[in-house]
């Protein structure tokens, strides 16, 4: 069930990390769009002023704190710096995340680690930093899970395992949140597989380029389905049919789904070789590209998630073209 409805998006201070690419950056140009004041953190601090330059050429307000969230005193003085500005803190979303590709017996503990340490801590860190100030604003934590947060990938299973934890921290905390009467709403975003940068952003053991499983999203989707939440917040979200239904699968048929989920390797990797097998993990990537290069389809819409956050809407639209048809047929059966 929704949460009670937040401030209208066009009076709220919206902070987002990871903002430099890929959702992150999605999600901050259509926030700034729609009136909301944008607050982009991420270590590419270059991407960062190119991006709020351009929200501000097309009227939007924005600006940036170049932040490694995986060191808590730096998303602290994120949230400093926003309050010194805005006296406020309306919305709070951590996406920052990466991947490493590769089997888990061959990557480095140190790699491991700093998976962690950015998807898992830096997201920890951006909650707690961000609830005293969303308590008083009575506003939304919105954290980046994914599909992965129920099932597990095979060659991404450090990644799979974070989005494990970061789920588990956030139903946990949402609970606490609910027990001590707090009016912060807690949504977690499950996206599927989306057309980001994130496979070129990831650390990368084999000799291979990896690539998106099917079905892929465009970055939009979950955009849409962020900035929504920041406004009629949700307890979960899925983004992409796809994904719901791997973890329905999952949750029904844990075994059929590990043989299928077995020869999901193969699906994650191109036949060329590796572009930039270091990745991001302690690098800053290219910021400021939303899409990536998946070589096969991307799906525009996700008609599942759309119908999720509209099922007024939705359910109108059906009933109005089950008129129509009916209506059609009744006419039709007049004339004969």
């Amino acid at each position: 069930m929704p949460s009670a409805r937040k401030k209208p998006l066009d009076q709220q201070v919206i902070v987002i990390t990871g903002a430099s690419s890929g959702i992150g950056l999605a999600t901050a140009r259509m926030a700034a769009e729609r009136g909301a004041k944008v607050v982009l953190a991420a270590r590419n601090g270059e991407a960062l002023a190119e991006i709020q330059g351009d929200i501000a050429r097309s009227g939007g307000e924005a600006f940036h704190v170049v932040t490694d969230v995986s060191d808590r005193s730096q998303v602290e003085a994120l949230a400093r710096a926003v309050i010194d500005r805005y006296g406020r803190i309306d919305t709070w979303v951590n996406d920052a995340g990466l991947s490493i590709i590769g089997r888990l017996e061959d990557v480095e503990d140190a790699d491991h680690r700093r998976l962690f340490d950015v998807n898992f801590w830096g997201l920890v860190y951006g909650s707690l930093v961000a609830l005293p100030h969303l308590k008083k604003s009575r506003g939304t934590l919105i954290n980046l899970g994914s599909v992965a947060s129920d099932v597990a990938f095979p060659l991404q299973g450090m990644y799979s395992a974070s989005k494990h934890a970061i789920k588990g921290f956030t139903d946990s905390l949402r609970i606490e949140l609910k027990e001590e009467g707090a009016p912060v709403a807690v949504t977690l975003i499950k996206p599927a597989a989306i057309d980001t940068p994130f496979p070129a952003h990831a650390r990368n053991y084999t000799d291979r380029e990896p690539k998106l499983p099917p079905p892929v999203y465009r970055t939009e989707e979950v955009a849409e389905a962020i900035v929504h939440a920041a406004e009629y917040p949700r307890r979960d979200i899925y983004v992409g049919g796809g994904g719901r239904i791997m973890s329905a699968a999952q949750a029904v048929a844990p075994r059929v789904f590990d043989a299928v989920g077995s020869g999901m390797a193969g699906l994650q990797m191109r036949d060329d070789p590796p572009r930039r097998p270091e990745g991001s993990l302690y690098e800053t990537g290219v910021g400021g590209r939303t899409r990536g290069s998946h070589p096969g389809y991307v799906m525009r819409r996700s008609l599942y998630t759309r119908s999720a956050l509209h099922p007024l809407t939705t359910a109108a639209v059906v009933a109005g073209v089950g008129f129509a048809a009916a209506a059609s047929l009744m006419g039709g059966s007049r004339h004969r």
